[in-house]
This record gives C-alpha cells, sequence and structure tokens, in this order.
C-alpha cells in the first residue's frame, strides 16, 4: 500500500527533475499545465486529498499536442470517477488512493481510465510505509538509491550504497553509524538540489544532479460536478506485491517505473495499449530505506525530521515523577501480595464480576488509606 509520501522540491525544480524522453529518444524538460503551479504545495508529508505533481500527456488536455508531449499537473490523491453524481467528492464512500495491479479490469472506477489511456505518472521524493511490530508500527522512508552529492546513477549501472546494506536487508537494527551515514547522504543530495537552484536559471536545460525522484505509476480521472463547475483531476498509485527487500516492511509496493524509457512507455498510450502498458506493472528491488520518526503517523506534521533517520533500537527514557517515586517506594515496602490486572480481571468477570470484585477487595497499605481518605466527590486528574 502507499498512503503517505513526501515531495519537497519547488514547482521549478520538480519541472527540471523530471525531464523525459519522446518516441526518438530526444530528452526535454516538462512545463507545468496552466495555474497549476499554485495548486501544487511541497511537503515532507502528503497524504490522500493532498495535490500531487503528476506527469502525463499534454494530448489530454490539448488534442493538438503530440501524444508523447507531457506536462506536469498537480492532481488531488484519492480517484474521483468520471460517472461520480454527488455534488461533493469527498462523499466517495470507498478509498481510491489505491489500486491493486490485478484488479485494473475488474473495477469500473479503473477500468474506464485505463481503456482511455489515462495513464500518469506521480513524482516523489519517496513514500512511507509501516513495518508491524507487536503492538507497534515502525515507519519508514522508502526511495530511489542516490549517490553521493546527488549524481542521479542510470538504471543499468547504480549500486546499492554501502552504507545502506544493512537496511535494505530489511534488518530491524541497523547501527547508530549506518543511520548516521544514510542520513549524511540524504542531506547532501538535498543540499545539491539547493545550490544547483542558485547557480542555475529556471530554463536551464542541463542534466539534473539533485534529487532522484520516485516515478510511481498511476491513473487519473476528470470529475466535473453534476450542476457544473471547474474540472477536479485525480488520481490514485497503482500497487504490485511488493519486492523481495520490502517484503519485511509490507506485502504491497507502489508500482514504479524505473528510467526513463519505462516513463515514456507508460505515458505514450498512443504507441503502447492497455494491455502492454500493464507489463510494465512489476516489483521492483532497485530502492533502499531507513527507519523515521512516528512523527510521521501525524498527516499534520510537516518538517525534515519526517524524513530523518533514526535508530529504532533506542527507546526514550521516561523521567520518574515524584508520584511514581512514591509509588515505587511504597511498592517496595508494601507486604507482597498477588496483584491482578485490572483490564484482565474486568474482561474475564463482565461488569457484575467486576462488582463483586471491588466488594471483596479490602484495600490495605498507607496508598490505598490515601485513595480512601481522598473522598469519592475528587474526580481523577486526566
Amino acid at each position: 500500500m502507499c498512503g503517505r509520501t513526501a515531495c519537497t522540491l519547488a514547482a521549478d525544480e520538480l519541472s527540471r527533475a523530471s525531464r523525459y524522453r519522446d518516441r526518438t529518444g530526444q530528452r526535454h524538460r516538462p512545463r507545468w499545465k496552466d495555474g497549476d503551479t499554485d495548486k501544487y504545495r511541497p511537503s515532507y508529508n502528503k497524504s490522500p486529498q493532498s495535490f500531487s505533481p503528476v506527469l502525463l500527456s499534454n494530448r489530454h488536455f490539448n488534442k493538438d499536442a503530440p501524444v508523447d508531449e507531457c506536462v506536469l499537473a498537480a492532481m488531488r490523491w484519492g480517484l474521483v470517477p468520471a460517472w461520480f453524481k454527488e455534488n461533493d467528492p469527498n462523499k466517495m464512500q470507498y478509498n481510491t488512493s489505491n489500486c491493486r495491479s490485478e484488479s485494473l479490469l475488474g473495477k469500473k472506477s479503473y477500468k474506464d481510465p485505463l481503456l482511455k489511456g489515462q495513464r500518469c505518472v506521480i513524482l516523489a521524493d519517496g513514500f512511507y510505509e509501516w513495518r508491524r511490530l507487536e503492538k507497534e508500527k515502525q515507519p519508514f522512508f522508502i526511495y530511489f538509491p542516490q549517490s553521493q552529492g546527488g549524481q542521479v546513477p542510470s538504471p543499468q549501472s547504480k549500486q546499492e550504497p554501502k552504507c545502506d546494506q544493512s537496511l535494505d536487508q530489511g534488518e530491524v537494527s541497523p547501527s547508530l553509524t549506518v543511520i548516521r551515514r544514510s542520513f549524511v547522504r540524504l542531506c547532501q543530495s538535498y543540499t545539491s538540489v539547493y545550490s544547483s537552484t542558485c547557480l542555475q536559471s529556471d530554463q536551464d536545460d542541463s542534466d539534473w544532479t539533485g534529487w532522484r525522484l520516485l516515478t510511481i505509476a498511476g491513473l487519473f480521472d476528470s470529475w466535473t460536478p453534476p450542476g457544473g463547475g471547474e474540472v477536479l483531476y485525480t488520481y490514485t498509485v497503482i500497487t504490485v506485491d511488493a519486492s523481495p527487500n520490502l517484503q519485511s516492511i509490507h506485502d504491497r509496493m507502489p508500482a514504479l517505473l524505473d528510467g526513463e524509457d519505462e516513463v515514456r512507455r507508460w505515458l505514450d498510450f498512443g504507441e503502447v495499449k492497455s494491455l502492454e502498458a500493464m507489463k510494465l506493472l512489476q516489483p521492483k528491488s532497485s530502492l533502499t530505506f531507513h527507519p523515521v520518526s512516528s512523527l510521521v503517523n501525524n498527516s499534520r506534521n510537516n518538517s525534515p525530521e519526517c524524513l530523518q533517520p533514526v535508530d529504532p533500537t533506542v527507546k526514550k527514557t521516561v523521567q520518574p515523577t515524584a508520584s511514581s517515586k512514591m509509588m515505587m517506594s511504597w511498592l517496595k515496602t508494601a507486604s507482597p501480595t498477588k496483584r491482578k490486572n485490572p483490564d484482565e480481571e474486568t474482561t474475564a468477570k463482565g461488569p457484575e464480576g467486576k462488582l463483586a470484585a471491588e466488594k471483596q477487595t479490602k484495600p490495605t497499605g498507607s496508598l490505598q488509606q490515601w485513595l480512601q481518605g481522598s473522598g469519592s466527590s475528587k474526580k481523577p486528574k486526566t
């Protein structure tokens, strides 16, 4: 699954970072669809319903444009089908932020856009995924490998950096040294983005040397309110089975397009028909990742700390309070008794059993006397 991404580049940087190849092999820098730069907002923590940058054929907006000419657009995450009849798109009764590649031809919401050639590429620095660890979940940031200085490795020659090997193997407890090296490399890549922006103009067509963006296969649709109004463009992320190096985190992953040729074939609906394009939807092992803070769990948190590598083996130490010290002192000096878990006892006996247990229990000791003497009229602090 994919329910959270990060995309921190400015609009002009995205245009430079998403250069594409046409049918002849020539590379072009896409322009933004008119007015869409105002809709896009960079974010370290993007969630469904937010607007994300999407690359697609300009033929969808201009019938006279070549099919292999691409543009950038800001689309809302969570596909709203063209046939949706409500006046408010938020009244969708089911989740369309993701769609399984196996179900594309089996559900009308996705089959219609697919057969119409409404394919797009979602751009992101990376995406977040959560690994379930007993009662908790550990979030990870997952992205294309980046070489030193932010240089973008080609799909044929890129290799995993040595400092990330333990992370790529899915270990739960990477060393702090590995974490730090990963973060340094991450910062170097981001630094190169901003330095290159300052030194080069917006019209510079030199090769992009900043962060290598994830290119995720998706479908989009256009919805017009039944009563008339502005057209809303929305998209869904296509998912596939997770690659072997990600299976320890989650069993699904976004369908990635690795390299300019795959991006071109996915977007060129004139030359590459739907069934042929679906062959591109395969698990990709060309990813790296590192654990991040649970700060990202709340979509309202939007800061660089969301991306910062952490060591999941380091637990925060809870500093004892005056009340907790008193409690520990009492537990050490009071006579040992068999203490039951209140939740377990309540669950086992039910409400009636709970009342009976309260009647039978005779509180003793200074702590219990203090609780009794505090008076029933006092409400517990929350």
